[in-house]
């Protein structure tokens, strides 16, 4: 099958440009000491994963434990759910996995620890717990420092647990403009960890195990001599939102390529200045901020609604007629993703393969 006989609205990966960015990551690391742990969560998608571990990841780090259900049950062997997870049943599921995968989860509250020791020991197993410290972005997190510290004894003296080391996550921080926002914010990032490690040092529970950052700030991580992995997810695909960061020279940066598209159609082009879409909402998430349209000038995407979007036709813009299909560039891949059943994988506009997106959805 060609990409024109395609039904849309549909998302496509091009393959060559992935793999591309598969190479520039593994090449952005090597020789540094720091692993990438993909983040999953971007994709959701067990064949995505095997690629990015063939490539040179060490893993993959969920969201959401019904994530990493999907990939163990997809031939993934070690998964970090890098969130908090408190539901006993969820824990049990967790510490189930922990029998065929390598598993471990953060924590950054001791009303938690007694919860995961109950699981793992009920499951037979050893559960491996980060200590997740807040690193500006006033999201989940412990104090950097001695509380950090004191979660650390606490949990490394509950049966069935393992102190494995520490998240130190800056979400917020991928997405500021500038370099030097980035840099700012990853310094705080850096700072933290440091504070955090000397805590643990004074302990006895110093671990090598720190993982953090993403396709906004890796490089600050890759080279604070204190990370030994990076969580970037988006770096494979590169939305919109993303290919606006800019780099030290004030320049969009191009370290990576977009390799995913909302594959779309026109199905009203009644004037000059607009044409119309056929995805919406239920095709693309616009919580950062519009689509771009891809490879053609003078189009602007103008509005979103359940299942249209409109494009906005400059006057020296092509005529769109009915039936041409459009590629846009998604504003935020992640629940774009999430709001998929397949991905349809091109080479040379050649449908190469179909992927499944087996742990879209909500989850658990």
């Amino acid at each position: 099958m060609v990409l024109a006989q395609v039904e849309t609205p549909a998302l496509v990966l091009d393959l060559d440009v992935f793999e591309r960015n598969l190479a520039v990551m593994e090449t952005e690391l090597a020789g540094t000491g720091v692993r990438l742990r993909a983040h999953a969560k971007a994709h959701k998608c067990v064949e995505i994963a095997k690629r990015q571990i063939a490539a040179g990841a060490v893993g993959v780090c969920c969201q959401k434990v019904s994530e990493a259900v999907a990939m163990v049950e997809g031939g993934i062997g070690n998964v970090l759910v890098s969130n908090e997870i408190v539901s006993s049943k969820k824990l049990a599921s967790l510490c189930g996995l922990a029998r065929q995968a390598e598993i471990a989860v953060c924590c950054d509250n001791s009303d938690v620890v007694p919860l995961l020791s109950q699981a793992a020991l009920g499951a037979g197993v050893e559960l491996s717990v980060l200590v997740e410290i807040d690193v500006g972005g006033g999201r989940c997190g412990v104090a950097p420092g001695d509380a950090a510290a004191v979660l650390a004894e606490q949990i490394d003296g509950a049966g069935g647990l393992k102190f494995a080391g520490l998240q130190a996550y800056f979400g917020s921080a991928q997405h500021r403009r500038t370099f030097e926002e980035r840099e700012q914010a990853s310094s705080k990032t850096v700072e933290g960890v440091r504070l955090t490690k000397e805590a643990f040092r004074k302990v006895g529970l110093d671990r090598d195990w720190v993982t953090g950052g993403g396709t906004g700030s890796y490089p600050f991580e890759r080279d604070s001599g204190l990370f030994t992995e990076v969580q970037a997810g988006s770096y494979a695909f590169l939305d919109a939102d993303y290919a606006r960061i800019l780099d030290g020279g004030g320049k969009p940066t191009a370290t990576f390529g977009h390799s995913l598209f909302l594959l779309s159609t026109v199905i009203s082009a009644n004037g000059t200045d607009r044409a119309v879409l056929d995805a919406g909402h239920k095709a693309h998430s616009n919580d950062s901020g519009p689509a771009q349209v891809f490879g053609m000038s003078g189009l602007e995407i103008a509005g979103q609604a359940d299942e249209h979007m409109v494009v906005a036709i400059d006057a020296d813009g092509p005529r769109l007629r009915v039936g041409d299909q459009i590629h846009l560039i998604p504003g935020h891949v992640d629940p774009t993703f999430n709001l998929h059943d397949w991905l349809v994988c091109v080479r040379n506009d050649v449908v190469e393969d179909v992927w499944p997106i087996s742990a879209r959805g909500p989850g658990y």
